[in-house]
């Protein structure tokens, strides 16, 4: 419930209410990296051969992450969280 409202919050005043319905320009905005999230993301859609739209799941899912350990910033462990999730759904569907 927590990440929620912190959604909420965020996104108050925008037609928006949840992570997963940013568009890509408030990707970039709400789901900033540091060096090692950004190396790491990288490296996971190189191994993994992710689309662009993938690129941008992963970091919404890494936000929602974020917002469940109740962090400002995306981390390198929310962004590798993120990823094992995709990973999983991949290997499921596959």
């Amino acid at each position: 419930m927590r990440a929620g409202a912190i959604q909420t919050q965020r996104f108050a005043g925008l037609s928006i209410y949840a992570n997963g319905q940013m568009n890509t320009r408030q990707v970039r905005h709400y789901c900033h990296l540091d060096a090692a999230g950004e190396k790491l993301l990288e490296t996971a859609i190189a191994r993994q051969g992710l689309s662009a739209r993938a690129h941008d799941r992963i970091l919404k899912v890494a936000r929602t992450v974020a917002d469940l350990d109740e962090s400002p910033n995306v981390t390198a462990k929310h962004l590798a969280e993120a990823v094992q999730y995709r990973s999983l759904d991949r290997s499921y569907w596959n």
